[in-house]
This record gives C-alpha cells, structure tokens and sequence, in this order.
C-alpha cells in the first residue's frame, strides 16, 4: 500500500515514531545493494528521513559515491517492520557534514530512540528526500 510521504496516515506516522531498528539500503558502486541496521528518523513536514552515521562507514562512502556519479543523490531505501507491521521509505541520499545538519539529526534521533549518541567528531547524517513510502501499519 502506497502513502503520502508528506501526509501520511495517522497510522503509518505514529508506526514510524515508534522505536524501531530500521534498515537502510544504500547502492554499492557496482550497483549491488548494501543493507545494514540503522536508526532513522522520519520528517513528514520537510519530506525527509535521517540517519546519522560516522564518515567512515560503508553506507557513508556508498552514498558519496552515488552521489558523485548520480544527478540528485544516491538512490536509497530505509524499511522497519514488526510482526504484520512494515514500513518503507524511499528516496535521493545525500551526506550532510555541516554542524547544524548533524545536530539537529542526532536530536531527531534521541527523541526518537529515547538516548543521546555519545560525541563523535565524525558523525555525519545520511539525509534522504523522500518520494515514495510504502507499507501496512
């Protein structure tokens, strides 16, 4: 099932405020998909979702590259479910290093998660431009 990613259903919203580990599938540079557990934040409003991240993982250095070669950022994909419950974001992934970016993700984050990361010098945000979103909640 199909939803507006900047009006979702009360349903789907509140699914995606709940603490979940999420996946986040990012394309690696020969086109084969990389998939790995991450936190994610999702913000109707702005039409985005965000996972922080440090610079030097693979997900980071995929997105880079994507969006090196790709007008408009790395297509990627960020997905959670629970039991019958499943929720899929998708959309263009560019890496935010700007302190202000990182900032306000790692609030998003805690908020959502109920724990502030630990510093890290290195932390980046993986932030997607949402155009499609898709699921049962």
């Amino acid at each position: 099932m199909s939803h507006d990613v900047l009006n979702p259903t009360p349903e789907y919203l509140a699914f995606w405020r709940e603490r979940h580990v999420c996946t986040l599938t990012t394309p690696r540079p020969d086109g084969t998909p990389h998939v790995v557990p991450v936190g994610v934040t999702y913000d109707p409003e702005a039409g985005l979702a965000r996972v922080i991240s440090n610079k030097h993982s693979k997900k980071v250095r995929n997105v880079l590259a994507a969006q090196a070669a790709q007008d408009g950022g790395a297509r990627v994909a960020v997905c959670q479910m629970e039991g019958r419950r499943w929720a899929t974001l998708e959309g263009r992934a560019v890496v935010r290093t700007d302190e202000a970016s990182v900032a306000d993700a790692v609030a998003r984050y805690a908020e959502r998660y109920g724990r502030t990361p630990s510093p890290n010098p290195d932390r980046v945000v993986v932030e997607i431009t949402l155009d499609w979103a898709m699921g049962r909640a």
